[in-house]
């Protein structure tokens, strides 16, 4: 995943809502515990880890049981020291006393909620990147150091690819295509790290990767689950019975349940997102950009899908007077560079979510060379009265700036094709005409529509009117 373009705005829930979440997730609740339960003889290794003899009383008061219950104690420990619920006072004596974020959990705003819990994350995350215990003892050198050679692990790999499956897991949960607040199945999101983009059928080399990162994933989101990032099942212990053998990835998509899904869940969106953000990717959420102008509104959307830049849109109208809106969105939409055809195509988006009350800001543009043509489709699609027919000019440079805006907005898609098909056949002058128009975009748009239209002898017509267009333009 490259920092270099902007992903997909997130609808994120409301901070009082993720905050009750993250204080209800087993492992954030059982580190607050344990941070009450801490006193003067609690004592700490050099790690600042309990020490051994005090694991009992932990897990009991957690009510944990079994082989598990004292290492389960032990990671809820570490992530309340790491997220600042316990102070140690003594590295020496080893003692400890409630750090200052623990009063934040109760006493707190949700945001400082948040961020306690985002520190508890990076602990769980950066757990979920080590192998397990019994791999590390058996690693330890003469000098009690961890040999990862011998181990055939690289932290910074490791950490490198969790990092890399949750971005992935991250963009299909928020992508505009993607399966939303749907399960992803754990070979899917194993694949889209191992198989490359353009690999047909994979060979048998890579499906036993897949098949070694699922269950890399499988341990890993075990782990990531009592944080309260992702609701995980996990794959079928069935399909393990032979010790000796991993599951391969399945061919049969009907029974891809056995094989593990996993769902992020609205607290682990959030949590993500900060993740990204704080690594430099730009990240945008619906909702930040109510409080500005047009001019970001319309710069802002015009990378979001549809229904992103409608739900934004719609945020952004909430908190303004219907009239005012649409002045202050036709002013920020005119502009001869590049970016003006798509943020007058929002622009348009946005008018059609008002009502009449926004008509004499329409009315006021209709001789406007820029607006005036989207301003008569608003009107005539109200039914307004008196609306004056658009010149010729006006109507191809109307349809110039629309096909450069959905070309700007989606690149070569079918609905552009469509498109493009359609207007060659309605109007058969249509390209005699066009390349006259001065609209800055037409020679782009005539070329796209020479690469996209399928009859071979209208592509040509195109191609010809977009090199008289530059020819006309000195370009």
């Amino acid at each position: 995943m490259s920092d270099s373009s902007p992903l997909p705005p997130v609808r994120l829930h409301p901070e009082a809502e993720l905050a009750r979440a993250a204080l209800s997730t087993p492992l954030l609740s059982r580190a607050a515990r344990l941070a009450r339960w801490a006193g003067p003889e609690t004592r700490v290794d050099a790690g600042g880890g309990l020490v051994e003899e005090q694991l009992p009383a932990a897990a009991g008061l957690l009510g944990l049981t079994g082989d598990d219950a004292a290492a389960y104690a032990s990671e809820a420990w570490r992530v309340a020291v790491d997220a600042g619920l316990v102070e140690i006072v003594d590295e020496d004596a080893g003692t400890v006393r409630a750090g200052e974020e623990l009063g934040l959990l109760t006493g707190g705003s949700p945001h400082d909620v948040l961020t306690v819990w985002l520190a508890a994350l990076e602990t769980v995350v950066a757990d979920a990147s080590v192998p397990d215990l019994q791999e590390l003892a058996g690693a330890l050198d003469a000098g009690g150091e961890v040999d990862f050679s011998s181990l055939d692990w690289d932290p910074e790999a490791e950490a490198e690819f969790l990092d890399g499956v949750l971005g992935n897991l991250y963009l299909l949960t928020v992508g505009e295509d993607g399966p939303g607040e749907s399960p992803v199945p754990l070979p899917a999101l194993a694949a889209s790290m191992i198989v490359p983009d353009d690999m047909g059928e994979p060979t048998n080399d890579v499906l036993e990767q897949v098949s070694d990162a699922m269950m890399r994933l499988d341990d890993q989101f075990r782990l990531l689950e009592p944080i309260g990032l992702v609701e995980y099942q996990p794959v079928d212990e069935a399909l393990m019975a032979d010790a000796d053998e991993e599951p391969a990835a399945p061919v049969d998509d009907t029974d891809v349940t056995r094989y593990g899904i996993v769902r992020l869940t609205p607290l682990g969106v959030y949590g993500l997102r900060a993740r990204l953000l704080e690594a430099g990717f730009e990240a945008p959420a619906v909702g930040e950009l109510a409080g500005k102008g047009a001019d970001a509104l319309l710069d802002g959307t015009a990378r979001f899908g549809r229904s992103a830049a409608r739900a934004e849109t719609e945020q952004w109208l909430d908190s303004r007077e219907p009239l005012a809106a649409a002045r202050e969105l036709l002013a920020a939409a005119r502009g001869a560079d590049a970016g003006a055809p798509l943020r007058r195509l929002r622009c348009q988006q946005a008018l059609s979510l008002l009502g009449t009350e926004a008509e004499p800001a329409l009315r006021e543009v209709l001789d406007d060379p820029e607006l005036g043509g989207l301003a008569r489709v608003w009107l005539s699609e109200r039914g307004a009265a008196g609306v004056p027919a658009p010149s010729q000019d006006m109507v191809f440079w109307l349809t110039v700036d629309t096909l450069a805006a959905q070309l700007q907005a989606e690149g070569n898609s079918d609905e552009l094709q469509a498109l493009v098909e359609g207007l060659a056949a309605q109007h058969s002058g249509f390209f005699a005409a066009a390349w006259r128009v001065g609209h800055p975009a037409t020679a782009e748009v005539l070329d796209a529509m020479g690469r996209l239209h399928p009859d071979k002898k209208v592509a040509k017509e195109a191609r010809k009117a977009a090199f008289k267009a530059r020819s006309q333009h000195g370009g």
